[in-house]
Formats: structure tokens, C-alpha cells, sequence
């Protein structure tokens, strides 16, 4: 089950959200995610947080008061950690973030901090970025522009090797990288690429917009 979770901070365009929204079985906005669901005119599942960062408190009413759960302000998790613990509860094992780009560079750190737990995210797509989860092992296959940018992270901090690549200028096949080193603004040769990961899981980042393909 796929859940779609609209968070605060620059969004994917409106095009890509609704694609995003008509792809997922159930979508959750996380306080001002709110704001980014209906300027794309999608209307949300359930809708979560303390609501204290909304643009339009007027788009709240909009909403069947079944569907919102509140919050306090003062509270241990930050809304996106709530919105994905309700798309968990709601019996979602594919989870995709989209928004959280530009802002503050804590809440940033939040999202992509995620990516180094159990059951984290797989897709995160802001305005500019598209970044994809891959496991341990796990093989994958990325429609791009060609000379897209490529980064890869190992998504725990870990060191990792074993990891394999086709379509990248720089491969990654044979490259063994200690615990915090990673490969930044690698490229595309043309408009599909393949990564496996090695001994660690991997964050893959592209350009916005970028899909994972068919295997």
C-alpha cells in the first residue's frame, strides 16, 4: 500500500503532486502541507499536526473534521514523523514524502534523517530533487535527462562497498567508501541509469521530477 505524505517547505511542482496524489493509495498533509494539497487541488485523506505553521487556516475548514487530527504544539515528533506513523497505522509500506525542500536547514535535516531509520521513507521529492531509497542490495532502474546530476549516499552514514552502476560517467562498481564519504554530482550518460547497492542502503538523488522505472 503506497501513502502519499504533503509536508511542509518547497513542494514539487503542482503537475508532479497531483501525479504523485493519483499514484498513492491514501495521502496524508502534515500541517502545511495542507496549504501545498489544495493549491494542487487535491484533497487529502487525513490531514495531521498542531497547524501552526499554515498559510490559509481558511483551507482547515474545508476539510471533514473526521478526517483532521490535531496536535499540541509542544510535542516530540514533528508533524511528518506523525503523518508517516499514521500511513504506517493505516497499513502503508511504501511511503513517499514530498516537500520539506528550502527553509530551515534543522527541519531539512529532519526529513533526510529519516532515511536512517527502520521503515523509512522511500521516495522524497521537493521542488528541485527527487531522492530515492534503496535497501541493502536492492537494484533499481531511473528514468533521467541526460547529464542529470547523480548523487548517492549511503542513507545510515555507514561506509559501503559492493555497490554497482550502469549509465553513470563515474561508475560505482569497485568503490569502497568508508563510514560519512558518499559520490556527489556524478552524471548521466543518457536518460536511464541503474544502481544496485552494496552493503549499505543508499539514497539516490536526482533532478526533480526523475522516476524509478521498470525493472
Amino acid at each position: 500500500m503506497k501513502a502519499l505524505i504533503i509536508t511542509g517547505g518547497e513542494c514539487p511542482t503542482r503537475e508532479f503532486l497531483r501525479e504523485l496524489a493519483g499514484e498513492a493509495d491514501i495521502v496524508i498533509a502534515a500541517d502545511s502541507g495542507l496549504d501545498a494539497a489544495i493549491r494542487a487541488e487535491i484533497e487529502p485523506d487525513l490531514v495531521v499536526g498542531d497547524f501552526d505553521s499554515l498559510e490559509d487556516r481558511s483551507g482547515l475548514a474545508s476539510i471533514p473534521p473526521d478526517k483532521i487530527v490535531r496536535y499540541p504544539v509542544e510535542k516530540d515528533d514533528t508533524d511528518t514523523e506523525i503523518a508517516l506513523a499514521a500511513a504506517r497505522a493505516k497499513g502503508a509500506d511504501y511511503l513517499i514524502v514530498a516537500g520539506g525542500g528550502g527553509g530551515r536547514l534543522d527541519h531539512l535535516l529532519a526529513v533526510a534523517s529519516l532515511f536512517s531509520r527502520s521503515l523509512p521513507p522511500r521516495e522524497w521529492h521537493t521542488l528541485h530533487e527527487s531522492a530515492y531509497f534503496l535497501e541493502t542490495g536492492e537494484s533499481a532502474i531511473f528514468e533521467v535527462y541526460p547529464k542529470s546530476t547523480v548523487s548517492v549516499f549511503p542513507s545510515r552514514g555507514e561506509g559501503s562497498r559492493g555497490m554497482s552502476s550502469l549509465g553513470l560517467k563515474w561508475p560505482l562498481k569497485h568503490l569502497r567508501w568508508e563510514r560519512g564519504y558518499f559520490g556527489i554530482s556524478n552524471e548521466s550518460e543518457g536518460e536511464r541509469i541503474a544502481i544496485s547497492a552494496g552493503t549499505s542502503s543508499l539514497l539516490i538523488i536526482l533532478p526533480g521530477g526523475c522516476k524509478r522505472g521498470l525493472e
